[in-house]
């Protein structure tokens, strides 16, 4: 189970597990987990959730706040946020990890290769 599962469990209405969103927003379930880390980072920055996560993802953010309402919306958003810092090492810094899959600190770069490749871009 990923650290995203064992978060989304404890939220009161999301889906239980990031491959159950992810048939229901009908995407990838790597892309959906990626999707929920880049909306739970961006929720504690400063902009619009939404944009910020469609700019890390490379989704279409009509996609992004549909996996947000899938979520339960800004509250549950909110609450998976906090989970993820409240989880140190194995939350968010743990979740922006697998978003950086060459690992050079920098996730912006492989998210857009996995968003070129979902897409048929290269």
């Amino acid at each position: 189970m990923s650290i995203l599962d064992g978060i989304m469990k404890q939220v009161a209405g999301s889906p239980d597990t990031v491959a159950s969103l992810a048939e229901k927003v009908g995407i990838d379930p790597a892309m959906a987990e990626k999707a929920v880390a880049a909306l739970g980072a961006s929720h504690a920055e400063d902009g619009d959730t939404v944009e910020l996560a469609a700019e890390k993802t490379g989704l279409d953010q009509s996609q992004l706040g549909g996996i947000m309402e899938q979520l339960g919306g800004e509250n549950a958003l909110s609450d998976i946020a906090s989970r993820l810092q409240a989880d140190g090492e194995g939350g968010l810094a743990g979740v922006m990890g697998i978003l950086d899959r060459d690992g050079d600190g920098n996730p912006l770069n492989d998210i857009t290769s996995m968003a070129s490749s979902l897409f048929g871009k290269k």
